[in-house]
């Protein structure tokens, strides 16, 4: 099978987990400033954290999917374990914007991301398992530090949040900003394969 019916479906949900995200911001009932930060600020905020996350994943969804020929049940599996946790970012962030990002939502919002981080490292596995150790994939992941140095970070966020639930939010945003430029690893192989091409 083919990677396109797994892309599409995989836009689109991302696209769906986008709109829910934004509709649940909250209009200001003022004019100023002060109104925005007060009804909205920090929702804003966390809003904006999570859609980058989101454009983090389909960036790489679809750099991965350059890379990837075939798709297998398992793969299929793998691609909707992530959406599961993808499609808990609206929920997650909502409680912390409503809760005003108390202890437990920041610890469950981190293991959110944890869960999501882990289910791109399954999906990542199962492709290189589909098409074989020699793959284009295998070759451009290498060692793969960058997923487990974020598994580590998301850890000690959701540890951090015990002592304090802000300071959590600073090794969640850590990650986004190691993974906010597509992945090179990536880039690098899908050049090569344009040299060789040509």
């Amino acid at each position: 099978m083919t990677t396109r019916r797994l892309e599409a479906f995989t836009d689109a949900v991302l696209a769906i987990i986008i709109t829910i995200m934004v509709l649940e911001l909250k209009a200001p009932e003022g004019r100023s400033w002060q109104d925005l930060w007060e009804t909205t600020g920090p929702g804003l905020l966390a809003y904006a954290l999570t859609f980058v996350y989101v454009g983090i994943y389909w960036n790489n969804h679809h750099h991965l999917f350059q890379l990837a020929e075939r798709v297998s049940g398992g793969v299929l599996w793998a691609n909707l374990h992530l959406l599961f946790w993808l499609s808990l970012y609206p929920f997650t962030t909502s409680w912390m914007d409503e809760t005003d990002f108390a202890r437990v939502p920041v610890i469950v919002y981190g293991v959110n991301l944890l869960c999501a981080g882990l289910s791109w490292l399954v999906l990542q596995q199962l492709i290189v398992r589909t098409e074989g150790p020699e793959s284009r994939l295998r070759s451009a992941l290498g060692t793969d530090w960058k997923g487990r140095i974020s598994a580590l970070i998301y850890l000690g966020g959701v540890g951090l949040a015990f002592v304090n639930s802000a300071l959590a939010m600073a090794p969640y945003a850590i990650v986004a900003l190691l993974w906010l430029v597509p992945d090179q690893r990536v880039e690098r192989a899908l050049d090569r394969a344009g040299q060789q091409a040509a």
